[in-house]
């Protein structure tokens, strides 16, 4: 039985990679597609950690490339779940890049999937409410709903004057 709550904390993903020269570029830079990868995998690990069910991708909704990651670099990204939706999960990643000699982590990227949680069927399935806990969690739940509405409407599912929360925000 899926609870009807869960705790943000129980969703957080952590995993650190190393740049390897066939994950660059002629620049010796990160290839995207290859954050991307990882942020989708370290995401689904958080969304699955949320419902406890299989997961599938519906959406990138904003990736942020602040700065280069190079050649040689240890990545690590960090996700959880922002907030969840019945059957939907909102899931942020922060992207670091390790300083070797001092170990400072340094912001350089972040991101924004969208999951679902499927049934053995590929149906989609209801997930638990997420509870936000920290300062940054409660941020970022909040906002969520507005992202949701925005990504709605852009992809034609929502009419603007339906989104209750952006029309708040601009009304």
């Amino acid at each position: 039985m899926i609870p009807a709550t869960r705790s943000v904390k129980e969703s957080y993903a952590d995993t650190t990679h190393l740049v390897l020269p066939n994950d660059t570029n002629t620049m010796s830079n990160l290839f995207g597609g290859r954050l991307l990868e990882w942020l989708d995998i370290n995401s689904a690990i958080s969304a699955h950690r949320h419902c406890k069910r299989m997961v599938v991708t519906i959406a990138v909704n904003n990736v942020s490339f602040d700065r280069p990651i190079k050649l040689g670099d240890f990545v690590t990204i960090r996700s959880h779940v922002s907030r969840a939706f019945g059957t939907s999960m909102e899931i942020w990643s922060d992207v670091w890049v390790e300083d070797q000699q001092t170990g400072e982590k340094i912001p350089c990227n972040s991101a924004m999937y969208t999951f679902v949680a499927v049934d053995n069927a590929g149906q989609p399935s209801k997930v638990p409410d997420a509870v936000p806990e920290t300062d940054v969690e409660k941020s970022r739940y909040d906002s969520a709903l507005r992202r949701r509405q925005l990504r709605l409407i852009i992809a034609g599912k929502m009419k603007p004057e339906d989104a209750t929360e952006l029309k708040a925000l601009f009304g």
